[in-house]
């Protein structure tokens, strides 16, 4: 019997099973529900210890006068608080202590409050009751403090919705470019795409009429470790990436004699010339070559005697808040570490007091090497500052940069170690099995703990939202089904022994919504994969827009592609992404060759992939055909490509966004999931660099499509 298992895991939202992709039910082994619990802090090694945990947690749960945070709709009428007093109490006062400072309070009689529960507790019986708080509340984040005890809790008041351009309300439909930044190439990179590479593509597209130009993560990856280069996998998705500062944008560059002196060596132009003639991304060289001269530019900019420079880049760190400066000082305990041995390159292999943020030791460390935790820190402010003058040059379009947000961030990174209480050790985030992956997914990525994120009141939450929006008309979120849940896998388990643990979904909608509003940001969701019932409607409720790819948007039984009309309106719509292959690679079978090449796919199961890759090539011949985008006559790669962008132009979604991948008639697929060194992930280049995409016929035919379906006029 596993009784009190079972109703503690439900209690710490451990979910007891879920539907896979072929409908069957699959339920969580008693083995994964404890270790999820162990992960969580809550120790169920029999049924014994799981009562007792259950029990100190109701009891707890009874203890606190009020939450430690309320996420109220604004829309919704009168928000409520659940307050737990001891039976008996009679009036009680309540005072809010608003954002900006004003204050709203009165008074309720305990007894006549709609009573929730109650509970026998130590001696005394406690009732649960709901407190309604005043329907004009404005949005914010406030403070809630009671009246007999003092008990806080944190109150945030939402719009409920999130930010959406005006041209969607005015019914009109809008379209950009995607782009991998560290693929574009131009005759100013260091062999890497950078911010002023960004800039330049957003004034191209920006003059052609385009709306919106998307960006992989910009997160910060690990300088000491450059070949870890996946995006999604970063040091911290509170930072940016300092490999993309364009280095000869940067002010002191063009007076500092250090940093020119080293540009007119030769053995320095030698690896800057090899670098940028690279057809992938040398990530170690890049490193090596911008690092270097970076240091030289740190110090003229500390060092210059106008201080004006120096005062912008101090009142930027301290604008940043506590979140930031912990992270810069993160940077700099690792590059200490990681010099002396690589293995301790991964934080939880430091020595215990530097493993403890809070330590002593931490803080001497802070003050011995103040002058490498600022460097990191003016890293931070050179590549904001950059990628603040990339998205002014899309002030025009209507929604502008569109970053995108990981789902999660390396456990030996910055994350981790600043905010361990937050994040879940011992466990990763991946997929239960799918038609494409039928061993399911472990992407390495530790989740939130969903119990701390709420004791917290959501600040990590919140300040992750917050630094993504910055600079960006725009936000994906990866795999948007996290807010409601993600399939964990305890370390040491195969995808198959993990399980899906629950999120506050209203709670976290409300405070993406309360974001986007106030930076004006509208918000993607990548709902793909196993998308719980109902889940892509209470998405669209408020305001967030599905994620549809041209290739699953077709009819389960059939294999039929949906018709443009039929594309939800509230939606964003591509042919591909980063994970697939490009329209050249998708019709060539290039992907499944890949898989089958990498031992991904049985000779079985690649056999069936390809079958089933050639109906749904003469299905989309079909798709396009009916919709007048296509002759009866076998076409060419061209000839396609211009008909799906067609297909996309008139599709009913809000957003239709072109890959420059496909513009540019990339064969490859940027990265193959499931591989490491395999594949040579996230360093394919352009072969057409930035300077020459004006006139390029991908680019301005799909342009002129796109603004004949959608757009306004070019200028």
């Amino acid at each position: 019997m596993t009784e009190a298992l079972d109703r503690l895991a439900a209690s710490m939202g451990i979910e007891p099973e879920y539907r896979d992709v072929r409908g069957e039910t699959v339920r969580a082994e008693a083995r994964t529900k404890r270790l999820l619990l162990a992960a969580m802090g809550v120790p169920a090694e029999d049924e014994a210890a799981a009562r007792a945990a259950l029990e100190r947690l109701e009891r707890d749960a009874w203890r606190n006068p009020l939450p430690p945070v309320a996420v109220v709709y604004a829309d919704g009428g009168p928000g409520a608080v659940e307050v737990t007093l001891p039976a008996g109490t009679h009036a009680i006062g309540w005072r809010i202590a608003l954002e900006d400072g004003a204050e709203r309070g009165g008074q309720a009689g305990f007894g006549s409050l709609d009573r929730l529960d109650a509970r026998e507790l130590d001696g005394r019986r406690l009732e649960r009751r709901r407190l309604l708080l005043p329907p004009d509340l404005p949005w914010g984040y406030h403070r809630l403090s009671l009246d007999p005890g003092g008990a806080t809790a944190s109150l945030i008041v939402t719009p409920g919705r999130c930010w959406l351009p005006p041209a969607a309300a005015e019914g009109r439909r809008l379209w950009g470019v995607a782009a991998q930044l560290y693929l574009l190439q131009s005759a100013t990179d260091w062999g890497i795409g950078d911010f002023g590479d960004l800039r330049r593509l957003t004034e191209l597209c920006a003059a052609r009429g385009a709306d919106i130009v998307g960006l992989n993560p910009l997160h910060a990856l690990f300088t000491d470790n450059p070949e870890a280069a996946s995006p999604y996998s970063p040091a911290s998705r509170l930072l940016l990436n300092v490999l993309n500062i364009a280095v000869a944008g940067i002010p002191e560059f063009a007076h500092c004699p250090p940093a020119r002196a080293l540009l007119e060596t030769p053995a320095f132009c030698a690896r800057l010339d090899s670098a940028r003639a690279a057809s992938l991304v040398d990530y170690t060289a890049v490193a090596e070559l911008k690092l270097e001269v970076l240091h030289h530019l740190f110090a003229a900019c500390r060092d210059a005697a106008d201080r004006s420079r120096w005062q912008d880049f101090a009142a930027f760190r301290e604008a940043q808040g506590a979140a930031f400066a912990r992270s810069c000082l993160f940077l700099a305990l690792r590059e200490h570490f990681a010099a002396r041995d690589p293995a301790l390159a991964d934080w939880r292999r430091w020595p215990a007091p530097f493993r403890d943020p809070d330590s002593p030791d931490i803080r001497r460390f802070a003050q011995d090497h103040a002058d490498r935790v600022d460097f990191h820190a003016w890293l931070q402010w050179v590549a904001d500052e950059q990628l603040g003058r990339a998205a002014q040059a899309a002030a025009g379009m209507e929604v502008g940069l569109y970053r995108d947000l990981a789902v999660g961030a390396d456990s030996a990174g910055a994350e981790t170690w600043t905010d361990q209480a937050a994040v879940l050790s011992g466990v990763q985030v991946g997929a239960p099995r799918d038609i494409f992956n039928p061993a399911g997914q472990d992407w390495g990525l530790p989740p939130f703990h969903p119990r701390a994120l709420r004791a917290e009141g959501y600040r990590s939450f919140i300040e992750l939202v917050r630094a993504n929006m910055r600079h960006a008309g725009g936000l994906r979120i990866d795999h948007v089904m996290g807010l409601q849940h993600l399939f964990c896998i305890p370390s040491g388990c195969r995808p198959a022994e993990g399980a899906y643990i629950a999120y506050p979904l209203d709670d976290l909608v409300g405070i993406l919504a309360l974001e986007s509003q106030r930076a004006r940001c509208l918000v993607v969701g990548e709902d793909l994969g196993t998308v719980p019932g109902g889940f892509r409607e209470r998405m669209a409720a408020a305001g967030i827009l599905s994620y549809r790819i041209l290739s699953f948007e077709q009819e389960d039984a059939t294999g039929a592609f949906h018709p443009p009309e039929a594309y939800p309106r509230s939606a964003l719509a591509v042919l591909g992404s980063h994970d697939l292959p490009t329209m050249r690679g998708w019709w060539e079978g290039r992907d499944i060759a890949l898989k089958a090449r990498y031992g991904l796919v049985t000779d079985a199961e690649a056999a069936w992939q390809r079958d089933l890759r050639a109906r749904d090539r003469a299905m989309l011949l079909e798709a396009l055909r009916t919709a007048g985008l296509l002759g009866p006559q076998a076409p060419d790669i061209d000839a396609l490509s211009r008909a799906a962008h067609g297909f996309l132009a008139r599709s009913a979604a809000l957003l239709a966004v072109a890959q420059l991948d496909d513009l540019l008639d990339e064969p490859e697929q940027v990265n193959v999931p499931s591989t490491i060194l395999e594949h040579p992930n996230w360093r394919r280049r352009h072969a057409v660099p930035v300077e020459a995409l004006s006139g390029h016929p991908g680019l301005e035919t799909v342009a002129a499509i796109f603004r004949a379906e959608r757009g306004r006029p070019a200028g």
